[in-house]
């Protein structure tokens, strides 16, 4: 079987496994979040932290619910890595320094899980596990209850209430994070992903010296990395190192985990607005961004020109054998339209289109699928504004889903849409302008521009993976990356949740002869085209100065 032909199996296969869990999956998480009935561990733990789930909430208090938990969260995870070196079950570890531990803890609350540490030679097993793997689990399950108190915002009308934090928060985790979890770190350790707390051990001999490593609770947090598309690895290799991804089928299977909440949440947005239909559009708006990029990533990598990439029968380079190009590819553009930032390959050996794809992914504002809940209040971000242009060309009042689309509708949209481009385009410039940034590229010209965009791209978008190449610690780029994460993290959740409030207001519209139909093919292909003429105004300039002139000139 050739490269080519094995990629292509290998992604019809993914698509057969989304499609058989869409319907359930995504059914599933509509009942959990209409249901007015609560668990009897979540009443445990809304007694223990002093929250009553029945309270409804406006917009205001909902945000002041998830910036207060974030904050905290932030607080005790940089205690955490502050206290490492007396800690129990530390495995050794020193404490870490106060930037870098800034950075770490800014990157799992925010679900972005950028790494500028070797996490096998900085972290125990306290904070592997106590810190990051369950920021792991409550950063995704924040992400989902600010999707689902939008969605609130267009099924409810005549209130402002958009329904309890703490509940959604605590039924994330409960009822659909950890089942998920536990069953895909048993399938990952049955197909050889290490699960234990051994300490440091000699595993052989390697080129005269002994090669060492340390064990850990590799399968869940693998499983919970990839589900809540947080991608922080416990290995530096991430999910390229054989006990984190040890097969083909784990590859495959490790994309299928990332992938599977972000598209069925588009189900339970039509369920819970009362039109499914409404769903597949959304969805087949993200399918058509995400097939088009894999297409163009395995054409880019597999059809390079150049002697040495058709010999090798395409660009290997910094990709691992077990997983070949097709695998390869397909992780690295599924990684990059979610906000999971786990890698399999080394993106900055990519070919220079290659590596510019990936970028692009990020930049479209991860919305294709996009994270767990930050993917689907992006896509109906720009759906209102693909509505707000149709709308001008016919010189009528723009509708979505009942609501009208007023003034005060399109601010909060068009302010959500230029925060993440100011952050990167802003903290970039600095990076190169400085005397002292530029000294951390490993190279020069436009893939050492391209290491310093990609960095604040993916911080900005709560990606987390990066162009290696790049020497992320260092006082700079800790403290900036971590405002970059901070800020793209929440300032959008303030504009998303106000906007929610707003629709959650007004009454309903009723459909006439001039309503756009946004259940049907021709708003999906609209909006499609909203969403590349948009990123490609604005990033256009920086591209070319990275990675187009790269591919170019290669």
């Amino acid at each position: 079987m050739g490269p080519v032909l094995a990629g292509v199996l290998q992604l019809l296969a993914l698509i057969g496994a989304l499609a058989l869990a869409y319907v359930p999956l995504g059914n599933y998480m509509a009942r959990v979040y209409s249901s007015d009935k609560h668990w009897r561990v979540e009443k445990w733990i809304y007694k223990g932290i002093g929250a009553n789930p029945d309270t409804e909430m406006r917009w205001p208090a909902y945000l002041r619910g998830v910036l207060a938990f974030s904050a905290v969260s932030v607080l005790f995870l940089y205690l955490l890595q502050r206290l490492q070196g007396v800690l129990p079950g530390s495995l050794g570890f020193s404490s870490i320094e106060p930037a870098q531990a800034f950075n770490t803890a800014v990157s799992f609350v925010t679900n972005t899980n950028w790494q500028s540490y070797y996490g096998e030679q900085a972290m125990g097993h306290v904070v592997q596990t106590a810190g990051l793997a369950v920021q792991n689990f409550v950063s995704a399950a924040v992400g989902i209850a600010v999707a689902v108190a939008l969605v609130r915002g267009f099924a409810r009308s005549r209130t402002g209430e958009l329904g309890n934090f703490w509940s959604d928060l605590v039924r994330g985790v409960v009822r659909i994070l950890l089942p998920l979890s536990v069953v895909a770190a048993i399938v990952l350790v049955a197909c050889g992903a290490i699960q234990n707390f051994s300490g440091i051990h000699e595993v052989g001999q390697f080129m005269g010296g002994s090669q060492q490593w340390n064990g850990g609770a590799v399968a869940s947090q693998e499983a919970i990395k990839e589900i809540g598309t947080n991608g922080g690895g416990y290995f530096n290799a991430n999910s390229a190192h054989p006990f984190e991804n040890p097969t083909p089928f784990t590859n495959l299977f490790e994309i299928f985990l990332l992938l599977v909440i972000p598209f069925a949440l588009t189900r339970t947005f039509g369920i819970m607005v009362g039109s499914v239909k409404q769903g597949y559009a959304i969805l087949a708006t993200m399918g058509t961004i995400w097939l088009g990029f894999v297409a163009l990533m395995m054409w880019t990598e597999f059809a390079h020109h150049g002697p040495a990439f058709q010999l090798a029968g395409g660009a290997y380079e910094g990709k691992e054998v077990r997983f070949g190009i097709g695998g390869s590819s397909i992780f690295a553009v599924s990684t990059t339209l979610t906000s999971t930032g786990a890698v399999d390959s080394f993106h900055s050996s990519f070919t220079g289109l290659g590596g510019g794809i990936t970028m692009l992914g990020m930049m479209l504002g991860e919305i294709a699928p996009g994270g767990t809940g930050s993917g689907l209040y992006g896509m109906l971000i720009m759906a209102i504004i693909a509505v707000f242009i149709a709308g001008l060309m016919v010189g009528r009042t723009p509708e979505y889903l009942g609501k009208k689309i007023g003034t005060r509708e399109i601010k909060f949209a068009a302010c959500y849409i230029l925060i993440t481009p100011a952050l990167v385009l802003i903290f970039t410039a600095a990076s190169m302008a400085l005397p002292t940034p530029p000294n951390s590229m490993l190279n020069s010209g436009a893939h050492g521009f391209s290491e310093v965009l990609y960095a604040f791209t993916s911080a900005s978008n709560n990606n987390g993976s990066a162009f290696a190449g790049l020497n992320a610690n260092t006082d700079w780029f800790n403290t900036m990356t971590g405002l970059a994460m901070l800020l793209g993290r929440f300032l959008p959740m303030v504009f998303v949740l106000a906007l929610a409030g707003s629709l959650a207001e007004q009454k309903p519209v009723p459909v006439t002869a001039g309503t756009l139909r946004t259940e049907k093919p021709l708003f999906t292909g609209l909006l499609v085209g909203a969403i590349l003429i948009i990123t490609g105004l604005t990033y256009f300039p920086a591209l070319a100065l990275g990675p187009l002139a790269e591919g170019l000139a290669s």
